[in-house]
């Protein structure tokens, strides 16, 4: 079987891509920080795929050491992901503007949305490049942006932070060759969906939200084709 890693994988936009790699057959180790409902999300794979694995890793990634413990243990115990998904994030509070964020509020968002990709990343990717195979896709957000609508101000530990992944999708991307040497690194903007996150009155279902991360873990992909960059609906968007 060949295997991916997907986090935040207990709930919303992370468990619809489980759902749907499942379904094509992989191997899946699921990442979350609540182990009830990380379980109900095994048992759920486990009982629509019964000769699969679905091996759950129950982590804080808001806690940069146990991050890299749990990365260090997926790396012993399985093969070389084939796809890496990072689904997980969280969203700053409403009224953190640059001038009235607190250290801990900014350290919280910066460490879960930023922090913990790049552990994960620097602790995965090292096998997948020396495989010379495999997708890295990270959820962003178009509120990370640099340019275009949308990037006027607020949110400000949420915005710096999904700008911070944006950087480090089009960094990894270059280093590693922009998918001629056989890894491609690409984020993805799900829009405002129907999540713990995006609340009940988003206009996107999870499911919808979910499908752009899917369509790069599976697309077809020829010598000169766009990587490392921004997606939304499977079109780039400008940052």
């Amino acid at each position: 079987m060949v295997l991916a890693v997907v986090t935040g994988a207990s709930r919303g936009l992370g468990f619809e891509n489980a759902k749907s790699l499942a379904a094509l057959g992989y191997d899946i180790v699921i990442i979350a920080k609540d182990s009830n409902r990380l379980s109900q999300a095994q048992k759920s794979l486990q009982q629509s795929h019964p000769s699969q694995q679905f091996t759950p890793y129950v982590v804080d990634l808001e806690d940069m050491q146990a991050t890299r413990i749990a990365v260090a243990m997926i790396s012993q115990q399985h093969s070389a992901p084939e796809l890496l998904i990072l689904a997980h994030g969280v969203m700053s509070d409403k009224m953190s503007k640059t001038l009235k964020t607190n250290d801990e509020e900014w350290r919280r968002v910066m460490a879960i949305n930023l922090d913990s990709v790049f552990t994960i990343v620097n602790g995965l990717a090292p096998a997948m490049v020396e495989a010379r195979s495999g997708r890295i896709i990270i959820y962003s957000a178009c509120l990370g942006r640099m340019s275009g609508p949308g990037n006027v101000g607020g949110l400000a530990p949420y915005r710096i932070s999904k700008a911070g992944v944006n950087a480090l999708v089009r960094n990894l991307a270059h280093e590693t060759g922009l998918g001629a040497r056989g890894v491609l690194v690409d984020a993805v903007c799900p829009n405002h969906s129907r999540t713990d996150m995006g609340g009940a009155d988003a206009p996107r279902s999870a499911e919808e939200g979910a499908a752009c991360a899917l369509w790069l873990a599976t697309r077809e992909f020829n010598a000169g084709d766009a990587t490392g960059v921004l997606w939304e609906d499977n079109q780039i968007v400008q940052w």
